[in-house]
């Protein structure tokens, strides 16, 4: 059992390291509105001024919030033409490493309580 304990607690280490640049990034609260905003509109993408409009925020900031977030693996962009499109990615992302973490974690709180 302690070995189980053990083995558990350094994969959520690990994942803790794995999704270091995704938290930081939608830790900061324009970066979550942004978000939003990609959740509400198509999948296919939405240009930098619309986020901008949708957001209240600047262009050159909603610029900067998504490079951040394109580099943590949460959002992605297509190029059509001169035009660029940012969505939430999916592909090879990080989300589905914070929420096999955040499993894990729930999943080995669940454990610990169940302990006599």
């Amino acid at each position: 059992m302690a070995k189980e304990c053990d083995e558990n607690l350094l994969e959520i280490v690990h994942g803790f390291q794995k999704c270091r640049n995704a938290f930081t990034a939608i830790g900061d609260e324009t970066r979550q509105l942004i978000l939003l905003v990609l959740l509400e509109s198509a999948l296919s993408g939405i240009r930098v001024g619309e986020i901008a409009e949708k957001a209240h925020l600047t262009r050159p900031s909603v610029s900067h919030h998504l490079q951040i977030l394109k580099e943590s693996g949460i959002v992605a962009m297509r190029k059509e033409g001169t035009k660029n499109y940012y969505y939430l990615s999916i592909d090879g992302t990080q989300w589905k490493e914070i929420a096999d973490l955040i499993n894990l974690i729930y999943a080995s709180i669940r454990h610990i309580s169940s302990q006599p």
